[in-house]
């Protein structure tokens, strides 16, 4: 009688484990699915249990392996915009999976510029000027109407050692009451494909204000050189030791002490009319920080993979200006590589926002500035194959780390994928610096990327950019002495600009645009793409 209750007991149990099969949240309702690319359908079950999935007149099946995962792949199919029925039998219970689009799918990742959603760009402008910016989104969210275009959110998370599997999420359609929801630069990207392919576009959306690159690096790539290995084991290591000092109790009191005499403080400065000061952030368990290495690779990109994807779009960097800024290329190389072996996927396009206009601009040249660093080392990052970047040095806003205009920051991304990942003839990119020559008291600046010509331009807050009748500025140089100037600088040829200064008859070093807010910035191509950052050292 025991055994047959065993027997009984464990047959409720399988019973109970196949009455929700478990599917990744990327296979749910409305999902879109990567044309013309081998497509992974991947989930869990018991060991042994056998797996089947219909889609498109195609039929895989598997068995679950000793870890517990299944997966089939489907042969690569065209787009379609009719949502299509995926069926997923696992053991003898079914699921159907309705609405499937077949179409273009890109990551969106970063931090706080590629996390805002549309709502959260929308109301005042913290300056006057760009508030035709905010409006503008305003009316793009009552107006949007475009259930092609879609979007999952990856939720926050954290884990310093291990690699989550899954997470909770759902598929949203740009529409009324829902476009809101989208991550900004993401859907003005989208939107752009979506005018231009005429097919469905989905996005993952995959990212975390305040967040650092090393955290979306996944940590076998931290082992492939010696300076990676050492920033991770130094970093991994402050983590352990904090551990072993850790002590919940002490530290809940430790904060309630503070809270508290924050409180008489707070109360004092309503009594004055003045605004409190911010409220102490709770503790938080050492390893729980959204800024160790590799932390929110383990817990949210790792989900996604080895979801079928065109490839990824990136807007972050800020909160390295002040971490490694110098060690940018390397660590945002590193994980574009290693994105892309972990997709084993041939072609996996990449492009970025280098960081926009943000503090008050400076009055004298400056030698070194942790913004302008990293906006530099995303420049070098070029050198991969399949990559782009945006120049956003003409549409940020001193006052706002997070600049309205996003609507300009999708479309110039656009421009790279139309050219590399679509084969569309266009010019795509601004001036890029190539090389330099001196020649007596002067240097020869020349420029790829120039399409027509070179020009000074100017943009409007949300016009085309216009040619302008101006001297070039923003172009520093130093001889010797160390010592920078403002720079004289002309357009000499089609791709070429001459530099000088009186002071300076033995030429160094030139640099264009450094700075964090580089204000007058105004080198363009014809084609109304402004020239990036760059130093000739």
């Amino acid at each position: 009688m025991k055994k047959l209750i065993g027997l009984l007991l464990v047959s409720l149990i399988n019973i109970s484990a196949f009455a929700e099969i478990n599917i990744s949240s990327l296979f749910s309702d409305g999902a879109v699915l990567q044309q013309k690319a081998e497509i992974p359908v991947w989930g869990w079950a018991p060991e042994g249990t056998k797996v089947s999935v219909t889609f498109k007149g195609q039929e895989k099946a598997t068995t679950v392996d000793s870890s517990g995962k299944w997966m089939v792949k489907f042969a690569p199919v065209n787009a379609s915009a009719e949502g299509d029925n995926m069926v997923v039998t696992v053991g003898s219970e079914s699921k159907t999976i309705k609405d499937i689009l077949v179409g273009e799918v890109w990551i969106c990742g970063g931090q706080s510029n590629m996390d805002f959603k549309l709502n959260m760009l929308i109301g005042k402008a913290r300056e006057p000027q760009y508030q035709p910016q905010s409006d503008y989104i305003r009316k793009e969210i009552e107006t949007a109407n475009d259930p092609l275009l879609r979007q999952i959110k990856v939720p926050r998370s954290v884990s310093a050692f291990e690699e989550k599997v899954n997470f909770k999420g759902q598929w949203e359609k740009a529409v009324p009451n829902v476009v809101g929801n989208f991550t900004a630069t993401g859907y003005f990207y989208a939107r752009e494909l979506r005018k231009k392919l005429n097919v469905p576009v989905g996005l993952l959306n995959c990212n975390w204000g305040g967040t650092r690159v090393e955290p979306w690096i996944p940590m076998d790539k931290f082992q492939t050189n010696d300076s990676l290995k050492k920033y991770y084991d130094s970093e991994i290591g402050n983590v352990k030791k904090q551990l072993t000092k850790w002590n919940p109790e002490k530290a809940k009191a430790a904060y309630e002490k503070k809270i508290a005499a924050w409180k008489v403080k707070a109360a004092e400065a309503k009594k004055a009319g003045k605004k409190p000061a911010r409220r102490p952030r709770a503790p938080q368990k050492p390893d729980l920080s959204n800024r160790i290495p590799s932390t929110l690779y383990n817990a949210m990109l790792n989900t996604l993979v080895p979801y079928a994807v065109k490839g990824a779009i990136w807007y972050q960097g800020e909160s390295n200006s002040g971490h490694y800024a110098d060690k940018y290329q390397e660590h945002f190389s590193a994980l574009i590589e290693a994105w892309r072996e972990k997709w084993n996927q041939k072609d996996f396009y990449f492009y970025w926002c280098q960081l926009a206009q943000f503090k008050d601009a400076n009055t004298e040249p400056l030698d070194k500035d942790g913004w302008a660093t990293v906006i530099n080392e995303q420049r070098l990052t070029l050198s991969l194959p399949q990559t782009g970047m945006a120049v956003l040095n003409d549409v940020g806003e001193a006052k706002d780390i997070h600049p309205h205009n996003k609507m300009e920051a999708g479309r110039r991304m656009s421009l790279w994928a139309f050219k590399q990942a679509y084969g569309q003839e266009l010019v795509y990119s601004g001036p890029l610096y190539k090389s330099s020559e001196t020649k007596g008291n002067k240097v020869i600046i020349t420029f790829d990327h120039v399409g027509e010509g070179l020009m000074t331009g100017k943009k409007p807050i949300l016009d085309p950019v216009v040619e302008v009748s101006e001297p070039l500025k923003r172009f520093q140089i130093r001889g010797a002495d160390n010592k920078w100037y403002w720079a004289d600088a002309k357009i000499t040829g089609k791709n070429t600009v001459e530099v000088s200064h009186e002071s300076v008859s033995a030429p160094v070093e030139v640099r264009y645009a450094w700075s964090a807010n580089a204000k007058g910035a105004n080198l363009y191509n014809k084609s109304g793409l402004p020239a990036s950052v760059f130093s000739t050292k």
